[in-house]
């Protein structure tokens, strides 16, 4: 992807404020061999570009004072509650350096595995995305990950996923995490007749099969005491 910024010649919090106000946001660019540089960008467009995954996944190219750089985002300071971009930050990309990144699993296919079938499961996503090791240009923008031969009882790993020419997983000491954990749907228990419970409605017959319970004995008077 490609955006354009702008050099930014004015720092500090105040000048950051009347930036913001012209509809710019303010960033910085650092890395390489280059000292970091302050920017400004347009935040219409750097609002919508935040909408697109591969503006946060990839390898971008950015225009500045009309030379082009290879840059990765880094960070993005929003506000709390308004839809504004308050700071972004980019790293420069050496084409000769592996990046550590964090990239996307796109899964597809689990509607036609048997376990979503036929086998009354659920895929449950337990990992929606890996941090990688790549040179720049072995970054993909995504991982794609096939369920279709998920099966009842079974869970996919990182090691069943093939991961791209040149690309490496990046696990902190879990080898082998679970990415797709297939989950049976427990089946409805049937309600239970309480017929013993139930009472007929006021001049309603008794259930089938039933006797009506016998009424009990009208009390009797006490018995007048002889004088």
């Amino acid at each position: 992807m490609k955006f354009v910024a702008f050099e930014r010649a004015m720092q500090g919090t105040g000048a950051s404020r009347r930036l913001r106000i012209t509809g710019r946001t303010p960033g910085i660019v650092y890395g390489g061999d280059a000292e970091p540089q302050q920017i400004e960008i347009d935040h219409n467009a750097l609002w919508h570009a935040l909408k697109k995954e591969a503006f946060h996944a990839t390898v971008l190219n950015m225009e500045l004072n009309g030379a082009e750089n290879k840059v990765l985002l880094r960070d993005v300071q929003m506000h709390p509650f308004k839809q504004l971009v308050l700071h972004v930050d980019f790293q420069r990309v050496d084409a000769k350096t592996r990046l550590h990144m964090k990239v996307p699993l796109h899964y597809s296919g689990d509607e036609n595995s048997a376990a979503i079938k036929t086998e009354g499961c659920i895929a449950n996503h337990v990992i929606t995305e890996i941090e990688v090791l790549c040179l720049p240009k072995d970054l993909p923008e995504f991982i794609a990950v096939d369920l279709s031969g998920l099966k009842k009882g079974s869970s996919l790993h990182l090691a069943d996923v093939t991961l791209p020419k040149g690309v490496s997983a990046v696990t902190h000491g879990n080898k082998n995490p679970v990415l797709v954990s297939v989950v049976v749907i427990a089946a409805a228990a049937p309600v239970a007749a309480a017929d013993d419970a139930a009472v007929p409605a006021a001049g309603g017959k008794a259930p089938a099969g039933k006797a009506p319970a016998a009424k009990a004995p009208a009390a009797k008077a006490p018995a007048a005491k002889k004088k």
